[in-house]
């Protein structure tokens, strides 16, 4: 079995051999997240793929965000670091299953969370990120909006805008199974830290956070607050980046299950393996990925 350093240096040189760019999600492994050109949420590292210098995008993530960087960026070789890492919200509706939904409310325009699959975002009038869900909602030219896949970050949405919300019953299981009880334990555990969740959370967590934000936007409202203490109600992945940028802050997670485990299927051996092997390609159909880039870019035309 190859060492780190003998892994780092192997990908280092695959790297410069296939003219590629690495990038890793917030919830990647602190070795992936270190060794990766830049990190970020889902969207935010498909758009700075589109402005990079490379022919090939090596995405650590799960499927559907390798598909995002795809649509965005058909002229790159998109790789995926770990073929079998998926998302277990996005594959619980696929295009058919959004089509018999449409059916059922022909008046409603569709809105999908970014994390969605490629023909999903087809079937999609637009998308939508945790941090803009509100401000696409309301950009809509439509009064009544089907949401898909996540009903929570759906709820959320709903509490903000005038708009008549259907939501589809999806969920991020990670965020989904935080309970009002974990809450309460951590506010006893640490009585003085600020309370941080995803929008991805239950209502009823949602309720009691001091404030609720997307990944990227947790990293900015951290680095900026005056407080020294926090609690974390989103994947652990996340606290990696938290550490290194606020080295004299504290940081607990709000339970000790949140892990996504297809996150933290990619490794620096599979990483180095699919590079090595320029396995694991993710393609879209062009019909498809036309749509799909329209629902894209109108979420991006409103920023």
């Amino acid at each position: 079995m190859d060492s780190v350093d003998n892994l780092k240096t192997k990908i280092a040189e695959l790297k410069e051999k296939l003219r590629a760019v690495i990038v890793a999600h917030n919830y990647q492994s602190p070795e992936i997240q270190d060794i990766a050109d830049f990190t970020g949420d889902s969207l935010e590292l498909a758009r700075r793929c589109t402005g990079v210098d490379a022919e090939t995008i090596i995405f650590c993530g799960v499927h559907f965000m390798a598909e995002t960087a795809a649509i965005l960026s058909p002229e790159r070789t998109v790789l995926l670091a770990e073929g079998s890492a998926g998302c277990p919200m996005a594959d619980m509706i696929s295009a058919d299953e959004l089509k018999g939904w449409k059916l059922r409310y022909p008046r409603a325009s569709v809105v999908c969370y970014v994390n969605s699959t490629a023909g999903v975002k087809a079937e999609s009038y637009s998308c939508c990120t945790s941090a803009n869900g509100v401000k696409i909602v309301d950009a809509v030219p439509n009064d009544e909006i089907l949401f898909v896949p996540d009903q929570n970050l759906g709820h959320f949405i709903s509490t903000q805008t005038r708009k008549r919300m259907i939501l589809y019953p999806g969920y991020c299981y990670v965020h989904h199974r935080i309970k009002p009880a974990q809450v309460k334990m951590a506010r006893e555990l640490y009585p003085d830290a600020t309370l941080i969740v995803h929008p991805e959370c239950r209502p009823e967590v949602v309720a009691l956070a001091d404030a609720v934000l997307s990944t990227s936007q947790m990293l900015r409202y951290v680095k900026t607050s005056s407080q020294k203490s926090f609690i974390i109600g989103t994947e652990e992945g996340l606290l990696h980046p938290l550490r290194k940028e606020n080295p004299g802050k504290s940081f607990h997670m709000l339970s000790n299950s949140q892990v996504c485990t297809d996150m933290k299927k990619t490794t620096l051996a599979t990483l180095a393996e699919t590079m090595e092997m320029r396995r694991n390609r993710v393609t879209v159909p062009e019909e498809i990925r036309l749509k799909a880039k329209q629902a894209v870019e109108r979420m991006i035309a409103v920023g």
